[in-house]
């Protein structure tokens, strides 16, 4: 294992911008990260990690940065406990059997599971969608059994890729459940966190945690999610909406080219 300054660096330089990412957008960042983990470290003479590796960095690194979102969140109103309820306990079933089951597939079903993960995020966050952050917060309903099904399906998908699902939980929570943009980036973290209990729980039982790099990003994303938290109470929800839609799909698009070329 390389423990250069370089190394360190480039992995905490990582770990700090998926992680502001996140708690600007309310996600947990592996859909930023993973790309950045698989694809940068090369670019510097580092070795390159494999997919395993990355969903299993992913995983835990994703955990406190949620925790550290959530906090950022606590006040305002915007954390919605009915649907941190019925998502966060589907999504954490969905999430454990993923992240389980990852350890039987190939780097290439991994990747692959990914990309149609982040595509059909992309897609989504491009469906036009009813004005709903008007409304006032404490009035807002969504169907709870069409939320459920949907975490679970989430949480086994983004379990598999080392993700919490929050990158597709946010266009789920905006296109679907029609739920204001401030609440779902601050209930998806939430729900996030509680996912990623069950993506880390698996990720370690089948021994795909490369712990050195993990420790490094987790001290990166309680610096960084706070303060994209905090940008992202100022930004207006358009921008937010706008930058989440760019970045899924670009991710996308990159992780398709590698998988066809």
């Amino acid at each position: 294992m390389d423990f250069s300054v370089t190394y360190i660096i480039v992995i905490f330089a990582l770990g700090f911008i998926g992680s502001f990412l996140s708690g600007m957008l309310g996600i947990g960042g592996a859909i930023i990260k993973y790309p950045l983990l698989l694809f940068v470290p090369p670019l510097f003479g580092l070795a390159a990690f494999t997919s395993h590796e990355v969903s299993g960095i992913s995983a835990v690194e994703v955990f406190f940065a949620s925790i550290a979102g959530v906090w950022a969140y606590r006040k305002g109103g915007y954390l919605n406990k009915q649907l941190i309820l019925y998502m966060g306990s589907a999504i954490l079933i969905g999430s454990f059997i993923g992240s389980y089951g990852s350890g039987f597939l190939s780097e290439e079903a991994v990747n692959i599971v990914y990309g149609t993960l982040a595509l059909i995020a992309a897609v989504m966050m491009f469906v036009p969608r009813k004005n709903v952050d008007d409304q006032p917060l404490e009035n807002v309903t969504f169907n709870k059994p069409l939320a459920i099904v949907l975490a679970i399906i989430v949480g086994i998908g983004s379990g598999i890729v080392g993700a919490a699902g929050g990158f597709l939980l946010v266009p789920i929570m905006l296109t679907v459940l029609h739920i204001p943009t401030r609440m779902t980036i601050a209930t998806s973290l939430a729900v996030t966190l509680i996912s990623s209990v069950g993506g880390s729980a698996g990720k370690l039982i089948t021994g795909q945690v490369d712990y050195w790099p993990a420790l490094i990003m987790i001290i990166a994303s309680l610096i960084a999610a706070p303060l994209g938290a905090k940008t992202g109470k100022t930004v207006n929800t358009k921008i937010l909406q706008i930058i989440l839609a760019v970045m899924i799909a670009a991710t996308a698009i990159k992780i398709w080219v590698e998988i066809i070329w």
